[in-house]
């Protein structure tokens, strides 16, 4: 008598995640080939940095090219890579066990396609939460250090002085700015207008504002002016210096090249909440640096059932026309991610909807094609 699996629930359990001699071998391949592939294509892509980058590995001392460039430079193209590795990781021991009559095998002795794919997903969700672990909190604090040495070394990308900067420092607290110096951390020409229902109830004004880099928020303003206003009634206090809290950092109006690197994730949404609030404009980077972490993330799901449905079957021209197709179709993705997220840059679309959008698409491209090789 057949026993229902509602009767005995563990029992269930165990038959349906159990991990057989099958599952281990597939995990193996694939994690195998994934990081020997990493490594290679890391060798690769450090010597040519090298050839680019020779003159300023030359001039600066060895420490800092090792620790301070190579140990996040290394770790960070990988894990942009990620996608691209794991989809050849999969093409190229899939493939492989295809031309050796593997699959066919292990198909003729029971197992269905479909039970096929689930160690190609467990290795699928390791390497995704690699992935996760690596872009969203441990690899930011380390571009910290390669953006600096770039900035120092190779070509100078950081943003130094700013003009004509208007934020929102707080609720009701406007700031301008008409020019501000990150070389000595001084803002000129320094005002702030605190707003009551659209109505103005004072104004600051001052020659200079200097940060205080040692403490957060603080401001020292010289030859200031605070102008308080009670209907048509003015109150005006004078003085020469002046010490006080203002809530802005010259980061959040000092924008550079690839600051959406440098932050986690949590980070990333604390800062492009904030700049929303202060109705500053060019965060979409931001936006879009973080909805790819994400979205890269499942990436590893998607292009492993692409990859899998594609080299399971022996082909007459072996490997090499699946390894042709795979890059092809992994490249595709990666521009197809530039494509939309340009569209997002420009305001056509969401960060979110741009990111998602390659998913979809491919993920559609997947089940497709699997449901094609399953039959």
């Amino acid at each position: 008598m057949l026993l229902s699996p509602f009767r005995h629930p563990a029992g269930w359990w165990r038959r349906v995640w159990r991990f057989t001699i099958l599952d281990r071998y597939i995990l193996k391949q694939f994690l195998g080939t994934y990081f020997l592939a990493t490594l290679l294509f890391l060798a690769v892509i450090a010597m040519f940095d090298v050839t680019e980058k020779l003159d300023a590995f030359l001039t600066a001392p060895l420490k800092e090219t090792l620790f301070d460039y190579f140990a996040s430079f290394l770790p960070y193209f990988a894990n942009q890579l990620s996608p691209l590795f794991v989809f050849i990781s999969v093409i190229f021991f899939t493939s492989k066990l295809a031309g050796n009559s593997e699959i066919i095998a292990i198909l003729a002795s029971g197992v269905s396609y479909k039970r096929l794919l689930r160690p190609y997903m467990i290795g699928a969700a390791v390497l995704a939460a690699i992935s996760f672990a690596l872009s969203n909190y441990i690899i930011p604090p380390t571009n910290v250090d390669r953006i600096a040495y770039t900035n120092k070394y190779v070509k100078n990308k950081s943003v130094e002085s700013g003009s004509n900067i208007q934020l929102m420092a707080s609720p009701g607290n406007v700031v301008y700015i008409n020019r501000f110096e990150n070389s000595n951390k001084t803002a000129y020409r320094f005002s702030m207008d605190r707003f009551d229902d659209k109505t103005i109830r004072s104004r600051l004004t001052a020659r200079t504002a200097v940060y205080d880099t040692t403490r957060q928020y603080h401001w020292r303003l010289t030859d200031y002016m605070i102008r308080n206003f009670d209907g048509m009634e003015e109150n005006v206090t004078k003085g020469y210096s002046l010490d006080t809290i203002i809530p802005i950092d010259p980061k959040d109006f000092l924008i550079s090249v690839n600051d959406q690197e440098t932050l986690t994730t949590p980070q990333l949404t604390e800062y492009v909440e904030k700049q929303k609030m202060r109705g500053v404009a060019n965060i979409k980077a931001f936006e879009i640096e973080r909805e790819k972490r994400y979205a890269s993330t499942a990436a590893a799901f998607i292009l492993t059932l692409i990859g899998m449905s594609l080299s399971s079957r022996k082909v007459k021209g072996g490997m090499g026309i699946n390894i042709g197709i795979g890059l092809a179709l992994s490249f595709s993705y990666i521009l197809f991610s530039t494509i939309t997220s340009s569209l997002a840059i420009n305001g056509l679309t969401t960060p979110f909807i741009a990111m998602e959008i390659p998913n979809v698409v491919y993920l559609t491209i997947g089940i497709f094609l699997f449901r094609r090789a399953s039959r």
